[in-house]
């Protein structure tokens, strides 16, 4: 279960980055703006991914204490 939601996080910011290149190809936002937003997109990647690592570690610990 933790590595699907893993998958799923990975595929909405592969979506988002996506939507930026399409974004910065339109040039509704700049160079510089697309490389900030990708920043911020890989930082809540990064942070969800942590909390799903955490989860599934805790689990672990609580399955196997039973």
């Amino acid at each position: 279960m933790g590595e699907k939601g893993k998958v799923a996080i990975r595929n909405i910011r592969r979506e988002a980055n996506e939507d930026l290149k399409k974004l910065l190809k339109e040039k509704e936002i700049g160079e510089d703006d697309e490389k900030v937003f990708e920043k911020k997109v890989q930082t809540m990647t990064d942070s969800h991914i942590k909390s799903v690592d955490d989860k599934v570690s805790l689990k672990e610990k609580e399955i196997m204490t039973i």
